[in-house]
């Protein structure tokens, strides 16, 4: 069930719905958004490998100061990926993979909910799929729209 602003209460709570419309006009403040999520998540690996590779000895004999310098950066990368995915999730999207920029737009189609799929890279979205086949069950958007291409 939707209220007028497409919004479901299937699971006691509001669920924004997107028309194709909205979720390409959403890209426009996502994709950034994406993009800095990705980079966060590169530059959050890297450190995370370089603090793996200090033994506990290291840390005792001179390293001490690098550690703690890492594990600073550490947590200012975490806490940007947190905003990210905060602001992401507040408009209704979800983020299926940070690393592919992979998000999902929940629509209705045919009187069910399904996501219109879009990752980093592709210029508008272009596929949709049914929430239980996820990714690997990307459709050609044209079967939403009801055009052919």
């Amino acid at each position: 069930m939707t209220d007028d602003q497409g919004r479901s209460s299937a699971r006691g709570d509001e669920r924004r719905m997107y028309s194709l419309q909205e979720a390409n006009a959403a890209l426009q403040v996502v994709r950034p958004l994406l993009e800095d999520l990705a980079e966060c998540k590169r530059g959050l690996d890297v450190v995370h490998g370089s603090l793996l590779l200090l033994t506990p000895a290291q840390c005792e004999n001179g390293h001490r100061l690098n550690a703690i310098g890492l594990e600073h950066q550490m947590e200012r990368l975490v806490d940007r990926l947190a905003e990210g995915i905060r602001e992401i999730e507040v408009m209704g999207i979800e983020l299926k993979d940070i690393d592919a920029g992979l998000i999902d737009f929940p629509a209705l189609f045919q009187g069910r909910v399904i996501y219109l799929c879009w990752r980093l890279g592709e210029d508008s979205i272009g596929y949709w799929h049914e929430i239980s086949t996820g990714f690997a069950g990307r459709r050609p958007i044209s079967e939403f729209t009801g055009n052919s291409a």
